[in-house]
């Protein structure tokens, strides 16, 4: 006797699908007016908007701070120092290099 005569369904591992689970029982599960009231969160691949806000402000300071340091350890190589250090006004007194005249070899 081959399969296709006798079709059998695959066995269900794990849990029922809820199309077979509620199939013909003609009412819902009761819900007491006491109980606490569920809510679902929306979410996205199990992100919800707060996780979301809480990393991105966590990423932006980690960026933020990065980018600091980044810019702090390159000041003194010249293109930097010039282009950037020197045009914010608190600290282009610190990055103004000035060769003194009998240092000068030209």
């Amino acid at each position: 006797m081959s399969n296709l005569q006798n079709p059998v369904a695959p066995p269900q591992f794990g849990r029922t699908p809820t199309s077979i689970s509620t199939r013909g029982t003609g009412y819902t599960a009761y819900k007491s007016p006491f109980a606490p009231q569920y809510k679902t969160v929306p979410h996205f691949h199990g992100i919800t908007v707060k996780t979301a806000i809480r990393y991105g402000t966590l990423l932006g300071g980690f960026g933020g701070v990065a980018g600091i340091f980044a810019l702090f350890f390159f000041a003194e190589v010249p293109r930097v120092r010039d282009d950037i250090m020197k045009k914010i006004p608190i600290l282009d007194k610190i990055f103004t290099k000035e060769i003194a005249p009998e240092d000068n070899p030209f």
